[in-house]
C-alpha cells in the first residue's frame, strides 16, 4: 500500500515537473552575438486576412550561425490583446533578443521602427472593442477587404528621426529609453506567440535564401499574408535594403558569436536606406510628407543703366496725350 502512495506521489511530481518546464522560447538565442543584425529592409504590406488578424512585423532572427528573416505576416491574435514586436538590444558587450509578446497594451520595443502602425513606440494599427477589432486603414492594408467592416482613417506622424536600424542600444543603434506607460506594460500579464507565430518563425529559419548571409540584408520573401506560406499569393519581396557587411561591434566581447561571412574588412551597416513606409502603398510618402511646391522662378532684374535706357525708350513710344478741354 506505502509502495502505492509512493508512486503515486512520484507521478504527481513527474506531472508537475513537467508543467513548470518552458516551452522553448520565441527566437531564443543562447549565443553572445557581437555582430549587429542587419537593417530593416524595405516591403510592401500584403493585404489582411480577415477580422481579428494582426500585422505582426518581419525582424531579424538568430539561427544556428547567422541571422535570418522572419516575414511580416498577418496573425489571428489573441481577442482583446495587442502585440509587442521583439527587438535586439546591445547590452554587456553583445546583442541579445527581447522576445515578443501579446498584452493588454503595447509595450517597449526598443524603439526600432518597424513600419504598418509600429512607428518605435505604441501601436497606431488599431485598438479592440467589444471582442472586435478596428483597423486604421492609413496603416493597414485593408482596402479591398470586403469582410472587415470596422474601420477608421487616422494619419500618423512621427515625431522622432525615422531610421530603419533594426536593434536598441550600442554604435548606431535607436536611443530609446522605456516611459513609464511602457514599464507599466511590462509588468503586465504577457501571452507568447501562438503556435502559428512559432511555426511562421522555424519554416523562416529553413529557408536558405531568407538566411542574412545569402540576401545580403534584402530578403526575397519580406512579408507574408498568412504565417508559414512563404510561397504563392500574398508574398513580397524586399523592396530595398542597406547593404550588409556582418563586422564585429565596438566594444564586444572577445570571443562571441559572428554570423557566417562576416570578414570585418569593411564598415558596419551605418549605410541607411529609405525606412518601411507606415503607409500600405509602395513607399509613398503620407500627406503630411509630401513636398511642398516650389515658389514661381523670379527674373532677375536688369542692372540700373538698361534700365535707365527702358525708361527713354518708354517715353518716346509714349502717345502725346490729347489737349485738356478750357474750363
Amino acid at each position: 500500500m506505502r509502495g502505492l502512495h509512493f508512486i503515486s506521489a512520484f507521478l504527481l511530481l513527474l506531472a508537475f515537473v513537467t508543467l513548470a518546464v518552458p516551452a522553448p522560447a520565441f527566437a531564443q538565442v543562447a549565443a553572445a552575438i557581437i555582430v549587429a543584425p542587419p537593417a530593416l529592409p524595405v516591403y510592401e504590406q500584403p493585404v489582411c486576412v480577415g477580422p481579428g488578424y494582426i500585422w505582426t512585423p518581419g525582424y531579424w532572427a538568430w539561427g544556428d550561425d547567422d541571422y535570418f528573416w522572419v516575414p511580416g505576416t498577418w496573425v489571428l491574435a489573441p481577442v482583446g490583446l495587442l502585440w509587442t514586436p521583439g527587438y535586439w538590444a546591445w547590452s554587456d558587450g553583445a546583442f541579445i533578443w527581447k522576445a515578443g509578446y501579446w498584452g493588454p497594451e503595447v509595450g517597449f520595443y526598443g524603439g526600432v521602427v518597424y513600419g504598418f502602425g509600429y512607428s518605435g513606440a505604441g501601436y497606431e494599427g488599431g485598438y479592440w472593442s467589444n471582442g472586435a477589432f478596428f483597423y486604421n486603414r492609413s496603416v493597414n492594408n485593408v482596402s479591398n477587404v470586403t469582410t472587415i467592416t470596422n474601420v477608421y482613417n487616422k494619419t500618423v506622424t512621427n515625431n522622432v528621426t525615422v531610421s530603419n536600424v533594426s536593434y536598441n542600444g550600442g554604435a548606431g543603434g535607436t536611443t530609446a529609453t522605456p516611459t513609464t506607460k511602457e514599464q507599466a506594460a511590462a509588468h503586465q500579464s504577457h501571452v507568447p506567440p501562438t503556435a502559428a507565430q512559432m511555426q511562421h518563425e522555424q519554416t523562416a529559419k529553413s529557408n536558405p535564401a531568407l538566411s542574412a548571409s545569402q540576401n545580403r540584408g534584402k530578403p526575397p520573401i519580406a512579408a507574408t499574408q498568412k504565417p508559414a506560406q512563404l510561397n504563392g499569393p500574398g508574398v513580397v519581396a524586399a523592396e530595398a535594403a542597406a547593404p550588409y557587411y556582418p563586422t564585429p561591434a565596438p566594444g564586444a566581447k572577445p570571443g562571441g558569436a559572428v554570423p557566417r561571412g562576416a570578414t570585418g574588412n569593411k564598415p558596419a551597416t551605418s549605410e541607411t536606406v529609405k525606412p518601411p513606409t507606415p503607409r500600405p502603398t509602395k513607399n509613398k510618402p503620407s500627406p503630411n510628407e509630401m513636398p511642398k511646391p516650389a515658389p514661381p522662378e523670379r527674373k532677375p532684374e536688369p542692372p540700373p543703366k538698361e534700365q535707365q535706357q527702358r525708361k527713354e525708350q518708354e517715353k518716346q513710344t509714349e502717345k502725346p496725350k490729347p489737349p485738356q478741354p478750357p474750363n
